[in-house]
């Protein structure tokens, strides 16, 4: 993956120096279980965040910042994407007569106030506020990926980014308003099967940036790095999460997808490039 000397985004905040909030502290593998399912690579976390905060109280920290050599490569590595992301789909948006209202990448560390979901931790993952319609990361989930999932390389964290910025799409295009619509209306183990598909048209956007990302950005990349992402994809799966934290899974509780649906929908945009492609809600095996 070639991205070094790329044009750096102006939406990304900065905030490591400015991380504070509740500090959670959850109950045993359980809540972390929850937390990882809620949270993981999208969704919409307000209530959640709420609810946590709400029971179990905290206090508010503030610690003294100092950045790495790591963290600041990281930094314009999470700008090139997403400029590279902004290239593409403002491209996409253009074509189809519209204008690409761009979202905003929030980097904080431990925690961070966000603008309508409530306080954003670091153990949440990386995720999308339609709320203020931002993306809040902690860089050391990148760390999370190599090392727990083994999602190993740069283009894993280019595939989170982009997977969050397909939220984004999904809130402009509506989608997000209605999947959150349907929430109080159905059971919980209904609703699941819905966010599987929001979740799995995230990966199926994040596929169709990487399809058009060389010949319309700064980022280069090879046919390794897509199957760098596949890998990715699967690693977050429901199924090898689960798996991971309690031995086994359970596939009622599934929301974001299993390790074969992520990789194929991503792989799918990939293929396409085509955003007509990927209308997971239609998707017979998925119902």
């Amino acid at each position: 993956m070639k991205w070094q000397g790329g044009r750096n985004s102006g939406n990304v905040e900065d905030r490591r120096g400015m991380s504070g909030g509740q500090k959670l502290t959850l109950g045993g593998i359980g809540g972390v279980i929850v937390l990882i399912i809620g949270f993981f690579m999208g969704g919409d976390p307000g209530e959640l965040l709420n609810q946590m905060q709400q029971q179990q109280g905290g206090t508010t920290e503030q610690g003294e910042f100092q950045s790495t050599p790591e963290e600041d490569r990281l930094v314009e590595f999470a700008g090139v994407v997403l400029t590279s992301t902004e290239d593409v789909w403002g491209a996409i948006f253009q074509e189809n007569g519209k204008s690409y209202p761009v979202t905003k990448l929030t980097i904080y560390r431990d925690a961070y106030e966000t603008g309508g979901c409530g306080v954003g931790q670091a153990h949440f993952g990386p995720f999308y506020c339609p709320g203020d319609q931002k993306i809040y990361l902690d860089l050391s989930f990148n760390n999370e990926l190599a090392n727990r999932f083994g999602a190993k390389g740069e283009f894993a964290l280019a595939y989170v980014i982009a997977h969050e910025v397909g939220h984004h799409i999904q809130n402009i295009f509506g989608v997000l308003q209605q999947t959150n619509a349907m929430r109080a209306k159905m059971s919980e183990r209904e609703y699941n099967k819905i966010s599987v598909m929001t979740e799995l048209q995230a990966d199926f956007y994040a596929g169709v940036w990487a399809h058009h990302a060389t010949k319309q950005s700064d980022v280069k990349l090879t046919y390794d790095d897509i199957v760098e992402g596949m890998r990715a994809a699967a690693a977050v799966g429901d199924d090898h999460i689960q798996e991971q934290a309690q031995g086994h899974s359970s596939p009622e509780s599934f929301t974001h997808g299993t390790s074969e649906q992520r990789a194929y929908w991503f792989k799918k945009g990939y293929e396409t490039g085509d955003i007509n492609q990927g209308n997971t809600f239609n998707d017979p095996s998925l119902q």
